[in-house]
This record gives C-alpha cells, sequence and structure tokens, in this order.
C-alpha cells in the first residue's frame, strides 16, 4: 500500500506547488503594488467610450463592426484548425469534400469581407 501511495507523490508536490505559486500570484500584488486610483482606472469601460445615463443616446456603430469582424474571423481560425489536423485522416474521397467545402466556407468569409471593405467599413476617421 506504500508503495501505491508513493507514486503519488509526485502529484501532490506539484498540486501543492501550484498552490503555493497562486496564493503569492495573488497576495503579492495587494501587498506590494501602489495604490492610487484615479477616475480613469475606477470608470467602467466597455467599448471605447464614456457611460452614459442614457441607454437609448446614439454612438458610432464602428465599434460593433469591429467587433462582428472579430468574431467572424475568430470562428474562421475555430473552424479552421480541425479542419487542417483531421482533413488528411480521411479517405480520398472525404478529403476532397472536405478540400472544397472548406473553400467555399472561405469564398464566403472572403466574399464578405471585401463587401465590408467596398461599403467603407474598415475606414476609422
Amino acid at each position: 500500500m506504500n508503495a501505491f501511495l508513493l507514486e503519488y507523490l509526485p502529484v501532490l508536490i506539484f498540486a501543492g506547488i501550484a498552490a503555493l505559486i497562486s496564493v503569492l500570484f495573488i497576495a503579492l500584488p495587494m501587498l506590494l503594488a501602489p495604490k492610487n486610483p484615479d477616475s480613469e482606472k475606477l470608470s467602467a469601460y466597455e467599448c471605447g467610450f464614456n457611460a452614459f445615463d442614457d441607454a437609448r443616446m446614439k454612438f458610432d456603430v464602428r465599434f460593433y463592426l469591429v467587433s462582428i469582424l472579430f468574431i467572424i474571423f475568430d470562428l474562421e481560425v475555430a473552424f479552421l484548425f480541425p479542419w487542417a489536423v483531421s482533413m488528411f485522416d480521411l479517405p480520398q474521397a472525404g478529403m476532397v469534400f472536405a478540400f472544397w467545402s472548406m473553400m467555399v466556407f472561405l469564398g464566403v468569409l472572403t466574399i464578405g469581407f471585401i463587401y465590408e471593405w467596398k461599403k467603407g467599413a474598415l475606414e476609422w476617421e
């Protein structure tokens, strides 16, 4: 039984070191960091403009265009990586279908990107 428990000793040591480092990373900034808050540090930052009282106030929609672009290209990478990893494990017919389906997906994204570019949505004045 002791030999069996000794096999878990490295895991226990690793967990102890991880816990110690975590506590240090939380405690040291609380003790050593300078504490001089100002209005900018304490303000809530959400999307590039100051907080306001009325939710129906007009604001620049370009912030949302940039976030939508980020989501689109982030999803593209999220689909592209597993596709690239698993495509070569398929049989020949499946590989051809996987290749052309990804090309259609990338083509649709490229057409959308060109449309947005031509409409001037990427121009930041």
